[in-house]
């Protein structure tokens, strides 16, 4: 079994460097081309099916691949980006403004790591059991996926920023989950 972890396209937000959140943003021009590449990108024949976040940036990223797979497109909101409060909108310079240099100290209702993570590990570990012994694609958000990834993944760099459209992808080997690629984006080099 393989798990395939997709972060979705660029949105404005993203181009902006704004906190995107939950806020429903869909994906840019460029981000549309994005989530195209990767589809072309992907095996057609080891895919069974594509789990993604309600939120348009992530459903549309699913759907464009979907489309080129021939797969099915599940729903699960427990696969949406961690809630940025407050944050959400803004760039990093306005947060300063606002809230000052230590913004991150204060209470402005970003969703706690470990609220998101014990939600990651419940659908995943759901959908290990619903899609036992075939390979899925789970498309979410960079802030999701880091903090799981964090977690399940410990020895990566997660300093490192999640690219739009990048694939992670890990594998069950006898009992453990073996990361194959990591924030690979081979695809986005293609014409």
């Amino acid at each position: 079994m393989r798990i395939g972890f997709i972060r979705h396209g660029r949105t404005s937000w993203n181009k902006d460097k704004r906190a995107q959140g939950s806020s429903d943003i869909h994906l840019d021009h460029e981000g549309r081309k994005e989530a195209e590449k990767l589809a072309q990108h992907l095996d057609r024949n080891e895919w069974s099916v594509i789990v993604s976040s309600h939120l348009a940036r992530a459903k549309q990223t699913a759907d464009n691949i979907a489309e080129t797979l021939g797969i099915e497109v599940l729903i699960d909101q427990r696969l949406r980006e961690a809630s940025g409060g407050m944050i959400e909108g803004t760039t990093e310079q306005e947060r300063i403004e606002k809230w000052g240099e230590n913004w991150r100290a204060l209470d402005l209702g970003i969703e706690a790591e470990e609220i998101v993570v014990a939600r990651a590990r419940e659908a995943i570990t759901e959908f290990e059991e619903n899609f036992h012994g075939k390979n899925i694609l789970i498309v979410s958000h960079g802030s999701f996926l880091r903090h799981y990834f964090k977690s399940a993944l410990p020895t990566l760099n997660h300093e490192r920023h999640l690219f739009n459209t990048s694939l992670t992808i890990v594998e069950k080997q006898n009992d453990d989950w073996v990361n194959v690629a990591y924030n690979s984006t081979p695809h986005l080099n293609q014409r």
